[in-house]
């Protein structure tokens, strides 16, 4: 349970608030890679609570400059893409990637006004599909060495969806293992239609189970929070008989990502980025080990659940999440569906735009949200105090794996599983 200025400290992030300046130290995605192929790539970006234009300029390079011309507040969404940069049509100021005014073409040819004008602007690094963009002071920070950045671009993929929320409702959900159990439960004579519903009918490594078999087998699991260098290693245990435990590992990449097991190839990076104090965007580079991915068939498959362009789901807050009470009765514990990221949704979208955290009781199965919360106060208040938050270049890759080991050594155990997989991989076992 928080205080309600405790609940406003974690979730505000516009320019000047505590969690703001937080975030605003670490990389943000700002836009899938494919939303600037078009013609004009040229789009609109709000991205903690800023108006912000992103663009690719005539020779390639990506900029994100703020949306409103330095001049008079026309918007540069409009702008033309000439000369090296985003030129308003109001009256010709030119902008390059990085916000400098190049050109005031109204103004007195000796003028030289433009070289005072301070327009915001953003460095933008491409990875893995991803555009992301540090809106922080000072020299930006190197993007962390994560596998979805190590790996080729034949064995990534790369999507986005778009929250109703705040974006610490996303990120608690997941770094809740417990969840899964319920939320995501299948009854036995349910088949998976949709793509998401078939990460649960996957086997479970090193075994005939079904994942979605095992957590409704085994719903009460232990839960176990190791701290790293870069965030928190997060356990869900459960003992299946007396030698053998179920471990599946996810992790909190802090401030905003996690890395959880997909399958027993597949992990997930997933970023939870705040658009403002209401609403966010979930950012995912899913990670292949050994065979590249079909990009072109993930993409179709996800297609068919969120709408593009915008990157909204077809089933959310307006029509009910896809509620049917007949379908809860027979075939999925939620009545929502196959996909997974719509049940995600209800359970971050159905307290509010921004939950009341004054009102919950956390359990035992809630240690990784609290010991989250710690690492969120003790950053605001690093930061607070001009000192560095948590960095993320961290030799210890967040190691993400869903397996059964013997229940004796078991922490040995993953780590020699995962340690497999990477050696099997052919592009892992080059890291």
């Amino acid at each position: 349970m928080l205080s309600t200025e405790q609940n406003r400290l974690v979730t505000e992030t516009k320019p000047g608030t505590p969690a703001g300046e937080l975030l605003r130290r670490y990389w943000q995605p700002a836009a899938l890679v494919e939303e600037l192929q078009g013609e004009r790539p040229v789009m609109p970006v709000r991205l903690l609570g800023e108006e912000l234009v992103l663009f690719r300029d005539d020779a390639g390079v990506y900029g994100l400059i703020g949306r409103h011309c330095a001049h008079r507040g026309a918007d540069l969404c409009y702008g033309r893409l000439e000369d090296g940069g985003l030129r308003c049509p109001f009256h010709g100021w030119l902008f390059d990637v990085a916000g400098r005014c190049l050109e005031q073409p109204a103004e007195p040819v000796t003028s030289n006004f433009h070289r005072k004008v301070r327009h915001p602007g953003y460095p933008v690094r491409e990875a893995s599909g991803i555009l992301f963009a540090y809106l922080g002071p000072g020299e930006p920070p190197p993007l962390p060495t994560f596998d979805c950045f190590r790996a080729p671009g034949s064995h990534t993929f790369a999507f986005k969806g778009h929250i109703d929320a705040n974006w610490l409702q996303s990120l608690e959900v997941g770094i809740d293992p417990a969840h899964a159990a319920y939320l995501h439960r299948y009854f036995e004579d349910a088949e998976a239609d949709e793509a998401y519903g078939l990460q649960f009918r996957d086997r479970v490594d090193n075994t005939e189970i079904p994942l979605t078999q095992l957590m409704r087998q085994f719903p009460n699991p232990q839960i176990e929070v190791e701290t790293t260098g870069y965030g928190l290693r997060i356990f869900a245990l459960r003992d299946l008989d007396d030698t053998r435990r179920h471990v599946r590992v996810t992790n909190l990449a802090f401030p905003q990502a996690i890395v959880i097991p997909l399958s027993t190839d597949m992990t997930l990076t997933q970023w939870h980025v705040p658009i403002d104090d209401r609403q966010s965007w979930w950012y995912a580079i899913f990670t292949a080990f050994s065979a590249p991915v079909d990009q072109a068939q993930m993409r179709a498959d996800r297609v068919k659940l969120i709408e593009t362009p915008g990157y909204r789901p077809r089933r959310n807050r307006t029509n009910h999440w896809g509620y049917d009470a007949a379908e809860q009765r027979a075939r999925t514990y939620t009545g929502m569906g196959e996909d997974i990221n719509v049940h995600d949704a209800w359970a971050v979208e159905s307290p509010g735009p921004i939950a009341d955290r004054t009102r919950e009781h956390l359990g035992t199965t809630d240690r990784a949200i609290i010991a989250n919360r710690k690492l969120l106060f003790a950053a605001l208040d690093a930061v607070g105090k001009g000192e560095p938050p948590m960095a993320l270049a961290d030799p210890a890759n967040p190691l993400a794996i869903d397996t059964v080991v013997p229940l004796d050594g078991w922490d040995a155990a993953w780590r020699a599983a995962e340690a497999r997989r990477r050696a099997a991989s052919p592009w892992a076992s080059r890291q």
